[in-house]
């Protein structure tokens, strides 16, 4: 027969190796084999694909480079990394020995009148109480993995938000560059009007056009002037949004800005893989399956509350008293375990599991809708990079067309074989080709931004950070094709 006393530690060690609730297990969903409009060649590894550079614009590189290493979010998230690191050992501290330690010295007599007087006493003690929670059912190991996975995506969130800040940045950039051509399309539209305007009070004079003539010249420049201080102010709101971004003074960015420069202005194409490639490349999908993981180890958390609990505990006290008549010492100790049985809670506990169970199938909903929006949000930017480039060619065309008509009816008004307003008209339709063209050129580098970003591409790992030094773990997630 086996004893009690052998029976009981082997009981113990089997009961530590308990786990409660389910094993986290990656999401699969069925995923299109290709986009719509891509093709069925797969993604590697594009984290550290610098997209912006294809835009050829040093300034545009070098604010990337600054707004990734100085940019306010990026450091609040960095910082939630440390948070995650320390998380981490909170939750798997409370199935771990703790052991506290006091002492103290007293000492103590009477004085006085009085002939009898006590003698002065020292007592000197001190206590070491030690307590260990035995993990029987896993509670804090789940809490640790439940920990760790949040710790995970963390590390993704930090993925996440340099993707953000590129796209935040960049499209401020290409919005002041397109701001800047507005203003100097008004500024060279001006000057052509002005020349009309100075060209129809010649011909006033000569008696070749009417005072009306003239009155709707001096419209047109006016109306060209009112224009611009709106473009100047947009031009300042986004340069002030770039600094804010880079954590600088506006007046640095202004400074950098001044002298105007070309559009950015993409020309080629993006390799944007397939459907399963954002599961490994977008860190927005990671995080949300590391949070479902996060919230399937709190299950076995709330199911480790059900059981009983055993507590190992125990404490010694040695004091020293000393007087001049007597002096000694005295240990007291102790030691035992201490079982914690829930029977009655109202519910409480059980309702606690539903909740973890709740939440983790949130979670995994969550996961699911994550990866359907970034493949609509890429399927999205796929279709408009494609088409992009024939927009801005038609409207190429077309301001070409308006200008040729431009000069055309100014030498026929000038011969006086045609009317003031067909000059207007014309200058008109070349103001407004210029500036569909430009706002044609400034969606399509959007465009090219926004594939970009939603592809997963172009951020630096948080795993390089200084302030974290464990890598995150990339979490595979299997993916069944559509049939």
């Amino acid at each position: 027969m086996v004893s009690i006393r052998t029976a009981a530690p082997a009981l113990l060690l089997i009961l530590a190796g308990c786990v409660s609730g389910p094993d986290h297990k990656p999401p699969e969903m069925p995923l299109p084999a290709k986009f719509s409009e891509g093709g069925t060649k797969v993604n590697g590894d594009i984290a550290g694909s610098q997209w912006w550079t294809a835009f050829s614009d040093s300034k545009l590189n070098a604010f990337a480079a600054q707004g990734l290493a100085q940019n306010l979010n990026i450091q609040q998230t960095l910082e939630r990394i440390n948070q995650a690191e320390a998380a981490v050992v909170t939750a798997g501290a409370g199935g771990l020995p703790s052991l506290t330690l006091s002492g103290d010295s007293t000492t103590s007599g009477q004085k006085g009148s009085l002939r009898t007087q006590t003698e002065t006493r020292t007592a000197s003690g001190g206590t070491a109480s030690a307590s260990w929670l035995l993990d029987l059912w896993g509670q804090y190991r789940r809490a640790t993995e439940s920990a760790n996975a949040s710790l995970d995506a963390a590390y993704s969130n930090v993925d996440t938000q340099r993707l953000t800040l590129l796209q935040d940045l960049a499209n401020s950039y290409v919005d002041a560059r397109y701001y800047q051509a507005l203003v100097s399309i008004a500024q060279e539209n001006l000057k052509s009007r002005r020349d009309t305007l100075s060209l129809t009070k010649f011909q006033l004079e000569a008696g070749a056009a009417s005072r009306l003539d003239v009155v709707q010249a001096e419209g047109l420049v006016n109306s060209t002037l009112s224009t611009i201080p709106g473009y100047e102010i947009s031009y300042r709101q986004a340069v002030h949004h770039i600094a804010a971004l880079l954590n600088v003074p506006s007046a640095t960015i202004i400074a950098q800005m001044q002298g105007g420069g070309r559009q950015p202005v993409f020309r080629g194409s993006v390799r944007t893989g397939v459907p399963a490639d954002l599961v490994r490349n977008r860190p927005d999908i990671r995080a949300a399956e590391r949070n479902l993981a996060a919230a399937t180890a709190q299950i076995g958390v709330a199911e480790a509350k059900l059981f009983p609990s055993i507590t190992l505990s125990g404490s010694i006290s040695p004091s020293y008293i000393h007087s001049s008549s007597a002096s000694g010492g005295l240990t007291n100790w102790s030691f035992g375990p201490s079982l914690n049985l829930p029977i009655f809670d109202g519910g409480a506990l059980r309702a606690g599991v539903k909740n973890a169970e709740s939440v983790s199938r949130e979670q995994y909903i969550v996961w699911k809708q994550t990866v359907t929006s970034a493949i609509e949000q890429v399927e999205n930017a796929l279709s408009a990079v494609s088409r992009d480039a024939q927009t801005v060619s038609a409207l190429h065309a077309q301001v070409k067309s308006y200008q040729e008509a431009l000069q055309l009816s100014t030498a026929s008004y000038k011969d006086g074989a045609s009317s003031l307003l067909d000059v207007l008209d014309a200058q008109r339709n070349v103001t407004a080709a210029q500036q569909s063209l430009a706002q044609a050129v400034q969606q399509s580098a959007r465009d090219y931004i926004s594939l970009n970003v939603n592809i997963g591409a172009g951020y630096v790992p948080a795993g390089k950070a200084t302030v974290a030094q464990a890598p995150a773990k990339i979490v595979k997630v299997s993916a069944k094709k559509a049939n």
